[in-house]
């Protein structure tokens, strides 16, 4: 079959691989439809994940028909339409038993090389580094489904895939981002960032009670969706200080809750991202933390910070002391995706919202190397691409 494969830092090529096979009872087979390149990808693109080995199939965003199940899978059959959460959960431990999909204690082969960095494993993830498993990802022409007896959802004919594909990852992680957030009736919700992640956060927080958002983001294209398709009121950065802008929105109490959409590679201007870019080039931290730092900052006394950007390992200068003082409550963590799957294909079905808004792009899998320049060098008004194999 065709894959897109990991070579090397901003290298990826459509290789031939060998087709999967069934390893284990609870394993299907999808013959993928559609698959997408999602912003956390281009962290291993541009190579800040640890564990990438060359020839490393990549994406965890994808759907498409059932083709072989495993003698335990019960609840799929040959033929069944399905779109697959990026998150790899057995339903079985303590964290799958209370919902928390994605800390998953059984489904990372490699927990040990996640231990040494995080003190504890969080679920294994399709297409994501070894450290994470080193399970092949969805941007193929096949791919295979552990636990298929727990994560596949099936999909209804009479949504397209591209409305049923964003329930893999994007639409969950926007809404968790939001409904972390615990908002109440009348809160103005800041959201940094306003890739698919944060054009969804955006439409949770309105489905959840919230009165305003404010998005924060430095490219037009993707203000002008996060105005016309999301309905908030835009702030671009590099145009306006945040922190003042904020607090006059707010009558200086500042945003309720603060969600960073953004995660490790985030831009911003002056000293301190030269700064962070230095760090970040000599592996003297990970992660470049600026919109986390803001979005502290920003936050009123006794508000929210949601953390749905991806950080994979260590940061500089976080404002402690900030976000102690001002007792503010912290919630972050993978998408816990098979517990948001269903509700919010329920949401789609009743039209409350057409997530297929996001995409802007549309290619074949053999294409995927140009999607993913196109994707990270912010071409073309790019927002979302989706690969069709």
């Amino acid at each position: 079959m065709k894959a897109n494969c990991w070579m090397g830092k901003k290298n990826v090529q459509v290789e031939e691989v060998p087709d999967p096979k069934i390893l284990n009872s609870q394993d299907a087979i999808v013959h993928i439809t559609s698959t997408a390149i999602c912003g956390s990808d281009l962290h291993l693109y541009n190579g800040f994940v640890a564990s990438m080995v060359k020839g490393d199939i990549l994406g965890h965003e994808f759907m498409g028909e059932v083709v072989e199940v495993g003698p335990e899978v019960k609840n799929l059959q040959v033929g069944d339409r399905v779109v697959v959460p990026f998150t790899i959960s057995c339903g079985k431990c303590w964290s799958c038993e209370h919902e928390l999909y994605s800390l998953c204690e059984n489904s990372n082969p490699n927990a040990e090389m996640a231990e040494k960095l995080w003190g504890h494993s969080p679920a294994g993830i399709f297409g994501y580094s070894h450290l994470l498993g080193g399970f092949a990802g969805g941007q193929a022409e096949y791919a295979r489904v552990p636990y298929a007896d727990v994560g596949p959802l099936k999909v209804p004919e009479e949504l397209s895939d591209e409305q049923a594909l964003m329930l893999a990852d994007v639409f969950p992680t926007g809404y968790m981002a939001a409904e972390n957030c615990n908002i109440h009736e009348g809160d103005i919700v800041a959201v940094w960032g306003c890739g698919p992640v944060g054009q969804f956060a955006i439409k949770s927080a309105y489905m959840l009670g919230a009165e305003r958002v404010i998005a924060i983001d430095r490219f037009p294209y993707r203000l002008e969706m996060a105005r016309e398709q999301a309905g908030a009121v835009t702030l671009n950065y590099e145009e306006v200080d945040v922190l003042e802008a904020l607090q006059e929105m707010t009558g200086g109490r500042g945003p309720d809750s603060c969600i960073d959409a953004v995660g490790m590679e985030a831009h911003g201007h002056g000293l301190e991202f030269a700064y962070d870019r230095m760090k970040q080039a000599t592996m003297m931290e990970t992660d470049r933390p600026i919109a986390l730092r803001e979005a502290i900052l920003a936050c009123r006394r006794g508000g929210t910070l949601s953390i749905a950007g991806v950080y994979s390992g260590f940061t500089d200068k976080i404002p402690f002391g900030a976000l102690m003082n001002k007792a503010l409550t912290v919630k972050t963590g993978q998408t816990h995706v098979q517990h948001y799957m269903r509700p919010l294909l329920e949401k789609v079905q009743h039209g409350e919202i057409d997530p297929s808004f996001v995409v802007t792009h549309r290619m074949q899998l053999s294409e995927a190397a140009d999607g993913y320049e196109i994707f990270n060098n912010k071409q073309d008004e790019c927002v979302k691409v989706v690969l069709k194999t």
